[in-house]
């Protein structure tokens, strides 16, 4: 842990004035719903829209000059970081993901110069294919959570968070791979032991939370979710991200589909901030009562990269499965 501290300081000066100091604003919304001040980390305000830019241009930048090209598996965002941080080196990126992975976030990752590799229906597959790519290009491969230093650049949102709220008493971390848990985590508790963090995330193919259940690193089925950025497994040789969140996650909390659209919906019409589902995990869990804050609350709205036409759905009412709905004696999507 010690190392990881001290990597997520080197972190803060590589990604200064790149991929840092994102806003932190209150929520009056679930303030009020909460009795608590509720602070929301905007990573949605990086450049790709997304967290994952800090962990991807930290590890991209640290690489050697002579390096030929990198690549990962990605189920959107950690894709759109490394094609962005190769793009400023001038580096090829061959970014491989399922066929689960929103189009949107496709085209936004060719968009930057990449090249994409579509393949099968898991994450396990779309690694398989980056690490084959290891092997026979000679690309490096930037893991999206099981890297030192992808942990340590998701680790500067902890220390960001805690430097500017130290009075925190809980931390709602969106929680997939693990790298941003775990970053989180590292940077959080260095700053107050005491700091409670929470990973969040969907109750279909949560793989993180399975794997913490079991003891050790498992698989399981990935099906389609409105948070589908906290999809895919973990490795079954996952060497870091699961043995700091085992270590330093307080607890694990579970959300539905419906919560999660809820939380869209309060975050969009209360906050006026469009949203992915993985971003809202922190909100649904305040909002169904699966947490229940007994101080300040900080959370991170995580990305912006969602298919517009399913966001419409969520927040027009026309999602014929989901429909309206009533939060707080609210009423959305009418």
């Amino acid at each position: 842990m010690t190392d990881l501290l001290a990597m997520i300081e080197d972190a803060r000066a590589r990604l200064r004035g790149r991929a840092d100091a994102t806003p932190f604003i209150p929520s009056p919304f679930m303030t009020r719903a909460t009795g608590h001040d509720f602070m929301m980390k905007l990573e949605i305000a990086q450049p790709i829209g997304a967290f994952k830019l800090r962990g991807a241009m930290n590890a991209v930048l640290a690489l050697p000059e002579a390096t030929r090209g990198v690549t990962c598996c990605s189920t959107g965002n950690h894709g759109r970081g490394v094609a962005y941080a190769a793009a400023l080196r001038g580096m090829r990126a061959v970014i491989c993901m399922s066929e689960l992975v929103p189009q949107a976030k496709v085209d936004g990752i060719r968009a930057l110069g990449a090249e994409v590799c579509i393949i099968g229906r898991s994450q396990d597959e779309a690694m398989a294919e980056s690490q084959r790519l290891v092997a026979a290009e000679g690309l490096v491969e930037i893991s999206p959570f099981d890297d030192p230093f992808v942990i340590a650049g998701q680790g500067t949102i902890g220390a960001e968070m805690m430097e500017a709220r130290p009075d925190l008493h809980t931390i709602l971390v969106p929680l997939s791979g693990g790298g941003l848990a775990a970053g989180v985590a590292v940077a959080a508790k260095a700053a107050n032991p005491d700091v409670r963090v929470i990973g969040v995330t969907m109750d279909r193919g949560a793989a993180m939370h399975a794997s913490l259940l079991a003891g050790h690193p498992v698989e399981v089925a990935e099906v389609p979710s409105l948070a589908d950025s906290l999809g895919g497994g973990i490795g079954l040789d996952n060497r870091l991200s699961f043995p700091v969140c085992r270590d330093l996650l307080d607890a694990t909390v579970l959300v539905t589909e419906e919560e999660i659209r809820d939380a869209m919906q309060v975050l969009f019409f209360e906050d006026r901030l469009v949203a992915e589902g993985a971003s809202v995990v922190g909100l649904a869990a305040i909002l169904s009562g699966k947490v229940k804050p007994v101080g300040p609350v900080g959370t991170i709205i995580t990305g912006r990269n969602l298919d517009m036409q399913r966001f419409h759905q969520i927040v027009g009412g026309a999602d014929v499965v989901l429909g309206d709905v009533t939060v707080k004696g609210r009423t959305y999507g009418a």
